[in-house]
């Protein structure tokens, strides 16, 4: 009789404490985009995982690095994963085409336009959405990235946008939005109540970067979760041909990227202030 009493007591409790901890915690959701688009990505990407605190990474099925992408993921099934849905190639110096024939959202030689929305950069004979787009092609090429990526990698919890590629049409975000509760993808951090880190500038040089994020460390709030969202790489040779108008210094900035996800410093910060390191999947719990 009394081990029954004692059990009836010590559950309730238990749920008690669990809520307690949940509501007063800090969550911070660490998103590293564009594993796949270069080999310099798909390394920088690992060992924000492997060495640092980024727990979700957004996989770019088109890309020429998928492959390897793939072998990594495969070796890493702790790291959450998302598919970053591309209908953009935005770099002069390496290109890459859609899965399928959809010649309305391809240029010339049949490769993906460099942006959606045109610029001062990026004239509308360049741009996406000043194009004569079919969206029956859309939906075919976002349907074939998601059932290649699900085909070789179990870990997938969610779908992502590679440079707005459903928030420029209506029609387009329905189609999205469809196929991601089709496919059981669907996590709007919006809708979760997930909030911005707060990251006032990004900083110049290394250590400006590793202190400003963690000056943003310092302004979470218990009880609330935030998402941080960048491009981990590795400085390297190939990355050296990779740049756009506007943005020439890839290279060099995606790799402090993942210096400061694996700074001891800003581990150290997570640690004191027991800030709890969260993928998307953990957001569905």
């Amino acid at each position: 009789m009394n081990k029954l009493v004692t059990i009836f007591v010590a559950v309730p409790l238990l749920f008690f404490c669990t809520d307690c901890r949940s509501q007063n915690e800090i969550r911070l959701l660490v998103r590293g985009d564009d594993i796949g688009s270069t080999h310099a990505a798909n390394l920088g990407c690992i060992q924000s995982y492997r060495e640092g605190i980024m727990q979700t990474v957004e996989i770019m099925v088109p890309c020429p690095w998928f492959p390897e992408a793939v072998a990594m993921l495969q070796d890493h099934p702790g790291l959450d994963v998302g598919i970053h849905i591309t209908l953009t190639s935005e770099w002069n110096g390496i290109k890459w085409r859609p899965l399928t024939h959809a010649p309305s959202i391809t240029d010339e030689d049949g490769y993906f336009y460099p942006v959606i929305w045109p610029g001062e950069r990026f004239p509308e004979d360049r741009a996406l959405k000043s194009q004569e787009w079919d969206l029956g092609e859309i939906e075919a090429e976002m349907r074939a990235q998601i059932e290649l990526a699900r085909k070789y990698i179990p870990n997938i919890s969610h779908l992502s946008c590679h440079m707005g590629c459903s928030s420029w049409d209506e029609s387009v975000a329905e189609v999205y939005g469809k196929l991601a509760t089709e496919y059981g993808l669907d996590i709007q951090t919006g809708e979760l109540g997930v909030e911005r880190f707060p990251l006032e500038e990004k900083g110049e040089t290394l250590d400006e970067r590793i202190a400003n994020f963690i000056d943003g460390l310092n302004k979470l709030k218990p009880g609330n979760t935030y998402l941080f969202v960048e491009h981990p790489a590795v400085a390297f040779i190939e990355m050296e041909g990779v740049g756009h108008p506007g943005y020439e210094d890839v290279n060099e900035d995606r790799d402090m990227v993942t210096r400061m996800f694996t700074s001891e410093a800003v581990k150290k910060v997570i640690e004191e202030r027991n800030i709890r390191l969260i993928s998307y999947a953990d957001l569905t719990e």
